[in-house]
């Protein structure tokens, strides 16, 4: 394979098999809570529950996936992934009652969390050392467009169709995901023995990608009061018809400055990408905290997409880079697994702080919390990246 050639055959396709996978996940994640009151007839409060199980399940096993990616065939346990995730899909088909559907969504967080954690770290494989910030952020280009397209689709099949309609059109995708992650053909690596030296919590977490993925949780506690509470937050202040265009003016600033902050990243480092990013991402949510009108509202929506379209790639890139080539796999679980719980925690830290004051002071704290990130970021990254560059080499 072209050592510095991007856009190949397998890239492309797991690229693909990613952004069907994200698909079906983002239908599902606007659908299942009006299947749930609607179709089920359960109350609110069962909601949450639905989401909660398939969460806690794919970061218990985030973790157990990257260390499998060391010991184990990975085009096998990608694939047994990809169609236990299909499997799953298709199990919806025929849920009638509330307990089926926690127990399946819990079996098709396991299938998530494997095959994201799988696909991601294959896809870092592929990718040139050379450009791996260009080639890590065009991967997750392809989640952030599955993050518009996917809600969009599903409030729109709901609206027109059946449930039934809706099932089987998030199975035809998870098949989809499952034919274009089988047509990868992964690079060779040398299978990692379970008695390796390595011991302990060690075998499941990267401690090199621990420092920026700390940073990245932070990030994904502020984004998770974006994705959970936003709709409701426009309808509180009278933009309701305006919030399904938030996320593609979010979306399209994602794929807009995309070419740019992986070349940029590859060239001149993290430093230019993160700091104005993370100065993007603060300035986008106290914006959102006060907005009044339809302009500011959306404009918010584009400075967010600018802030988390430089860091979420960068934050990404600096985990994998962190890990030796053989730990890569870990890598990649670590800085999900932290991501996932910052995300999660997030949702249900500024539920709370929204129900005990208001949306718009939520925003406002979850912008100061992106502030605080920043000073993580440098204690934990810049500095001592600076420290270690300092140090003299052997033979200096």
């Amino acid at each position: 394979m072209d050592d510095s050639k991007l856009w190949n055959r397998h890239f492309v396709a797991v690229c693909l098999s990613s952004f069907f996978l994200f698909m079906t996940f983002y239908i599902l994640a606007v659908t299942l809570p009006v299947f749930v009151t609607d179709a089920l007839h359960q109350g609110k409060n069962q909601i949450g529950p639905v989401m909660t199980v398939f969460i806690i399940s794919t970061v218990i096993f985030r973790p157990l996936t990257g260390k499998w990616l060391e010991e184990v065939n990975r085009k096998k346990l990608v694939m047994f992934a990809l169609v236990l995730f299909a499997v799953c899909a298709a199990g919806y088909l025929f849920v009638h009652q509330y307990g089926l559907l926690l127990a399946l969504r819990f079996i098709h967080g396991i299938g998530f969390g494997i095959a994201t954690t799988a696909t991601g770290a294959i896809a870092v494989d592929l990718v040139p050392d050379r450009r791996k910030g260009e080639g890590i952020g065009y991967f997750s280009l392809f989640m952030s467009l599955a993050m518009v397209i996917g809600p969009f689709i599903g409030l729109t099949v709901i609206a027109h169709f059946s449930y039934t309609v809706l099932f089987v059109l998030c199975f035809a995708f998870t098949v989809l995901s499952v034919l274009f992650g089988a047509i990868v053909r992964i690079p060779e690596r040398a299978v990692q023995p379970s008695t390796q030296t390595v011991q302990g919590w060690r075998k499941l977490i990267e401690p090199g990608a621990i420092p920026i993925s700390l940073t990245g949780s932070m990030l994904a506690f502020s984004y998770g009061a974006i994705t959970t509470f936003l709709s409701v937050y426009a309808n509180d202040i009278g933009l309701g018809p305006v919030s399904s265009y938030f996320f593609m003016v979010f979306a399209a600033m994602i794929v807009l400055s995309r070419p740019f902050t992986g070349k940029l990243f590859d060239r001149s480092g993290a430093h230019v990408l993160v700091y104005p990013g993370l100065v993007l991402f603060t300035a986008g949510m106290l914006a959102l905290s006060g907005a009044h009108s339809a302009f500011v509202f959306l404009a918010a929506g584009a400075v967010l997409g600018l802030g988390y379209g430089a860091l979420l790639p960068s934050y990404q890139t600096l985990a994998v880079q962190a890990a030796p080539p053989h730990r890569r796999g870990l890598a990649t679980a670590t800085y999900f697994l932290l991501f996932d719980a910052g995300y999660g925690i997030g949702s249900s830290v500024l539920g709370i702080v929204a129900s005990h004051t208001s949306y718009r002071e939520m925003y406002f704290i979850a912008g100061l919390v992106v502030v605080l990130s920043t000073a993580l970021y440098y204690t934990l990254h810049h500095r001592r990246e600076a420290v270690l560059n300092a140090r003299p080499r052997p033979g200096e």
